[in-house]
């Protein structure tokens, strides 16, 4: 038989490339059917996937199988159709099989079968597409419930993998929770009949995720999932929605529909399974009390009879949310539409039953997320917390956040309960994670927007005058440990005083302690470190001192090795790298540019000069990970200790390529935080180099750097270098920050 591909036609064109999404989803069936070899009987060819859905994207691979009947030749008549395929540079995922093989892996594989279900007849013997297609669906509907373990367990790694697409400011449109494969999942399990899971808002959800998809392919060029920051804009444009963060906040709430459908689909099929372990549907569900009013009813918590009068308890529903958190049980959907329908609103102040519930509610650690989520859904948040609505979904626009707004509050209050036992009042310290951001959104800076906020709040929740005080404090306070910690020079009397009389107390001390950690690790890595911790933990102990006796820090006295033997002398410490060497201007400036060709990060240095011996001492952190060889990374300290200017040219062209970034540098002046000195601040743009290159100019420009504390936030560095002398002179400040900004 001849080749009937011999002469392929002209594949459709892609979005960008002369055609349009609306072509390419009209025309790409047409095409492959021309592929197909005509008058062939026994073999036919089946679209899956977003093909077979007809919702395809533009940059999308083709899923396809080709089904036969044992036909003879069948390999060559696959590769005839393949290679058009891969030659006009389409993506491709393809298999061929009987129709006996297609149920047997079906039959094993929880994926090939939900792909299957997508399964639509593009080109061949039709009968033999009809018949896979009748008998895979027959063949779900048989099965479902026993592969049911295995979708669960490989949607619950996946989900892991990705997160959670509503609350993420960069997710994943498909493969995070929330996103366009848990619809998939959804249709499944809708397909065997175990639950109506594409109700009209799941549908209208799918539609909107699907665009914006669509638009996010045709944006970037490329098949791509991830809607990262930078292309929020022309998605937004394309999809004729006002902004980013309308288009980020629409996403969010979509995904929230399709991840509540999913927790509602999988509770489902856990009560089918459970019914017939216990040995039917017709058998009695289990039913135990769990608190007050609160009732398990088959692995779903229901109100107890005696709870639904006619004027029911305001505080029923935090009640019950607390129960459901504490217990880790959902709350059956009925029992959210009743409490969002009748549960009269709270008076102010709450009463203690309500307060009490918040606090165990925030305190119920790993039940928090589900609970106040299923809670927000049902509208009960917005009940209780009338400011909740401007948080929810609030995209955080710095690269150190993972998170939205509102999900960010409710994980600094789960990361709190590791706290809890260190503070004289853990309920404070889970009220105030839980506030410590509420002014963000607001006009100028947040802690002193949301101050006020947090205080309102916690009157209205009922606490007394003393602890709305020390709420307020917590929330205009809360950044106070770290800016410091990360910033200054914690061996400087007055940088402890300072603190000090800021906090006032150590009861308060301990909270913001706690409350900044929690802060952090709900941030995300990027805002947490080992050294951030060091540092704070030291803060903490050195202010903690001087509240409780008054005494203040004096000066480290330098290390006696370095102040003895023949110059130079390095000591390598894990992390501490020190240097001394006779006292020269461009010493700092080279042992920095040392540790960068040993792709050492510097977060903190200190300098000081005896007997004409100046010696620096540097606190690293590897790079990538991996430690850095000490015999290489010593003996070049040494020559740059001895004057040996190569170490520094080595690395000096290729730090000086680095200048540059988008945001405009800035140089802060801080005159009155030092005892002896004052602090040149540096925000700008993270670059290779960027230590040495400011450290060689304030040498250059006559500066003496008693210290210098780098802090790292994303992209974006804030150093902080303490410059001996009281700099009064304006124009000596002008001439010192120009020659920082020309370095940076």
């Amino acid at each position: 038989m001849t080749n009937p591909l011999s002469e392929p036609p002209a594949p459709p064109a892609r979005p960008g490339a002369g055609g349009s999404l609306d072509s390419l989803r009209r025309h790409i069936g047409a095409w492959l059917k021309d592929l197909f070899p005509a008058h062939l009987s026994g073999v036919s060819l089946i679209a899956v996937g977003g093909l077979g859905r007809r919702d395809c994207a533009p940059y999308s691979d083709l899923d396809l199988v080709l089904v036969h009947n044992g036909t003879a030749g069948i390999d060559r008549i696959a590769s005839a159709l393949w290679y058009p395929i891969w030659d006009a540079r389409l993506g491709l995922d393809h298999s061929v099989r009987t129709l006996p093989e297609a149920l047997s892996v079906a039959h094993d594989d929880v994926k090939v079968s939900l792909g299957l279900l997508d399964a639509r007849h593009l080109a061949g013997d039709a009968a033999l597409s009809a018949e896979l297609i009748a008998a895979t669906s027959d063949q779900w509907r048989r099965t479902a419930v026993r592969l049911m373990p295995q979708l669960r367990e490989l949607t619950t790694s996946r989900w892991t993998s990705h997160g959670e697409l509503a609350f993420l400011l960069e997710g994943d449109l498909k493969e995070a929770s929330g996103g366009l494969r848990d619809v998939t999942l959804l249709r499944g399990i809708g397909r065997a009949g175990i639950a109506d899971t594409m109700r009209p808002a799941v549908r209208a959800a799918t539609l909107r995720l699907l665009d914006t998809r669509d638009a996010l392919h045709l944006a970037v060029g490329r098949r791509v999932d991830r809607l990262v920051a930078q292309e929020r804009k022309a998605v937004a444009d394309m999809l004729d929605i006002e902004d980013p963060d309308t288009l980020l906040r629409r996403v969010s709430g979509d995904a929230r529909t399709i991840a509540h459908a999913v927790d509602d689909a999988w509770r489902a099929v856990e009560r089918l399974r459970g019914g017939r372990r216990r040995g039917g549907p017709g058998s009695p569900p289990n039913r135990r009390p769990v608190a007050r009013d609160v009732v398990e009813h088959d692995g779903e918590l229901v109100l107890a009879r005696t709870a639904i009068g006619p004027v029911p308890d305001p505080s029923l529903s935090l009640r019950v949310a607390a129960a459901a958190a504490t217990a880790r049980l959902p709350i059956a959907r009925a029992t959210s539409e009743w409490l969002a329908s009748f549960c009269p609103p709270l008076p102010t102040p709450w009463p203690p039953a309500a307060r009490a519930a918040l606090v165990s509610l925030l305190g119920s650690g790993p039940g928090l997320l589900p609970a106040w989520e299923t809670c927000d859904r049902y509208g009960l948040i917005d009940a209780w917390l009338p400011e909740w609505a401007r948080m929810r979904s609030l995209p955080q626009h710095h690269p150190i956040h993972r998170y939205t707004l509102d999900r960010h509050l409710v994980q600094t209050a789960y990361e709190a309960t590791a706290h809890t036992r260190e503070v004289d009042r853990p309920d404070l310290l889970l009220i105030g994670a839980f506030l410590h951001d509420v002014g963000k959104g607001l006009p100028g800076d947040h802690s002193i927007a949301g101050a006020p906020i947090a205080a309102d709040i916690a009157v209205r929740i009922g606490l007394p005058p003393a602890d709305v005080a020390t709420i307020e404090k917590l929330v205009l306070l809360h950044l106070l440990l770290p800016d410091v910690a990360t910033r200054r020079d914690l061996s400087d009397p007055k940088t402890i005083s300072t603190v000090a009389a800021q906090v006032g107390d150590t009861h308060t001390l301990h909270l913001l302690h706690a409350l900044a950690r929690a802060d952090s690790r709900a941030t995300g890595p990027a805002a947490w470190s080992d050294w951030k911790g060091r540092l704070m933990a030291e803060l903490v102990t050195r202010v903690d001192t001087a509240l409780d006796t008054g005494a203040l820090p004096e000066p480290p006295e330098p290390d006696p090795e370095l102040l003895d033997g023949a110059l130079p002398v390095v000591h390598l410490d894990g992390d501490r790298v020190a240097v001394a060497a006779a006292d020269r201007r461009g010493l700092l400036a080279g042992v920095a540019a040392c540790l960068a060709m040993h792709r050492l990060d510097v977060v903190a240095a200190n300098t000081t000069t005896v007997d004409g011996r100046a010696i620096v001492e540097f606190y690293t952190s590897p790079r990538y990970g991996s430690p850095y060889d000490p015999v290489a990374l010593a003996a070049d300290l040494r020559r740059v200790g001895a004057g040996d200017v190569s170490v520094t040219q080595r690395v000096r062209a290729r730090a000086m390529s680095g200048r540059g970034g988008t945001a405009s540098p800035r140089v802060v002046w801080q005159r009155d935080v030092a005892t002896d000195a004052v602090v040149l601040e540096l925000r700008a743009a993270d670059s290779a180099g960027l230590l040495y290159r400011v450290t060689h100019a304030l040498d250059e420009a006559g500066a003496e750097i008693r210290a210098a504390r780098i802090s790292t936030l994303g992209g974006d560095v804030v150093d902080a270098f303490y410059l001996v002398g009281a700099w009064a002179s304006a124009d000596e400040r002008k001439r010192v920050e120009a020659a920082v900004l020309a370095a940076v």
